[in-house]
């Protein structure tokens, strides 16, 4: 059985659940999977890509 793991914003740590959470790719190395929450995606509180080091609102 495989685990299933949690997604979590890349700003705040909190897990992705409720209306306006969101995951996508990293818009500059498109490997990275970045979350967001609403309350981050609200507020335009900064992510940074562990990847490539892309800082986005």
């Amino acid at each position: 059985m495989l685990a299933r793991t949690e997604l979590r914003c890349t700003s705040c740590g909190r897990g992705l659940t409720g209306p306006g959470a969101t995951a996508f790719l990293c818009p500059s190395c498109g490997t990275e999977t970045i979350g967001r929450d609403a309350r981050c995606r609200d507020q335009s509180v900064p992510y940074t890509c562990k990847n490539c080091g892309f800082v986005g609102p």
